[in-house]
């Protein structure tokens, strides 16, 4: 039987079930890669990967997951795509889902990648866009579960700008049934159509990111200038000068709050070094998990249940 393609372009593409099976699959892979073990249920499976917009983390962790599930890596570039460009984003999609069995793209606008999974023929996944980051949160509450169980009746604070990672906390708050804690600053806003909620029952605003991260189990952040708005630097880095996660912000969460950033990081502007690199930061366990959640996802959008 053939199966439905599924993809994964936000976080509300999966339900909570689903996501919880991704989480304990997950964890069942990871241990196979602290074994040793070899595990390649994606043998001559090909994943494509395409980059509007530059990247580490992802390019590495995914390149690096379909190795280690025994399958290849075609890797794009802007100069050797340009989605929509030199050619219409509706028949990019339809010529490489032809040739391979999974796309990855990361790219700016997410209508970009709506097309193009309209015309796939092989589940996309988004790698990151400006309205949207969904394994970066799959990685996140996996680290999340790792160190202090599930997040369900959790609250997470999130600390700054109104992005692409406040979107998808807001997304996986309202499916997970945790309460996000959103502090940006004025003009900074989530928009909540934007994100894709049906109500705002999962989150509350703060003006006062103190009051944000009071007795939050994990407090979150990103660098003030998402890639894309460069041209707002300055601007941004005068707005958002309250909005660094400083020693008294975890003070005030939980005594045994998590802190996380999905990098890079810009030490003394939205988060402080003795934040990220004390006791409480858990972001290199949270680098590692993208590549290990996101082997789950892959096994899951080519295999569907798989035990073992």
């Amino acid at each position: 039987m053939t199966m439905a393609v599924r993809h994964f372009l936000q976080f509300s593409d999966f339900s909570t079930e689903e996501h919880e099976w991704i989480f304990q699959r997950a964890a069942a892979i990871k241990r196979k890669f602290k074994a040793y073990e070899k595990y390649h249920p994606l043998a001559d499976r090909t994943l494509a990967m395409i980059f509007e917009k530059a990247s580490t983390r992802t390019r590495v962790s995914f390149e690096a997951g379909m190795y280690q599930l025994g399958g290849s890596v075609v890797h794009l570039t802007t100069g050797d795509s340009q989605l929509g460009r030199a050619e219409p984003i509706e028949d990019s999609a339809k010529v490489i889902s032809r040739m391979v069995d999974l796309v990855m793209i990361r790219t700016f606008g997410q209508d970009k990648i709506e097309r193009f999974a309209e015309h796939s023929r092989v589940p996309v996944i988004n790698g990151l866009t400006n309205e949207f980051h969904p394994c970066q949160i799959l990685a996140d509450i996996f680290t999340f579960i790792e160190h202090r169980g599930s997040i369900q009746g959790r609250v997470v604070a999130w600390v700054g700008d109104g992005n692409n990672m406040a979107n998808t906390w807001l997304q996986a708050a309202e499916l997970l049934g945790f309460t996000v804690h959103l502090s940006t600053p004025s003009g900074y806003e989530v928009d909540q159509a934007i994100a894709g909620i049906r109500s705002s029952e999962s989150y509350k605003v703060f003006a006062d990111p103190m009051e944000a991260c009071r007795g939050a189990d994990l407090v979150t952040t990103d660098v003030w200038t998402s890639m894309g708005f460069e041209a707002e630097n300055e601007e941004r880095r005068e707005a958002f000068a309250d909005w660094c996660v400083d020693a008294d912000m975890m003070r005030v969460a939980k005594a045994d709050a998590l802190f996380m950033h999905c990098l890079p990081a810009h030490r003394g502007e939205e988060v402080q070094a003795d934040v990220i690199d004390g006791p409480q930061s858990v972001v290199w366990d949270e680098a590692e998990n993208r590549m290990h959640v996101q082997k789950a996802l892959l096994e899951f959008l080519l295999l569907g249940r798989v035990t073992g």
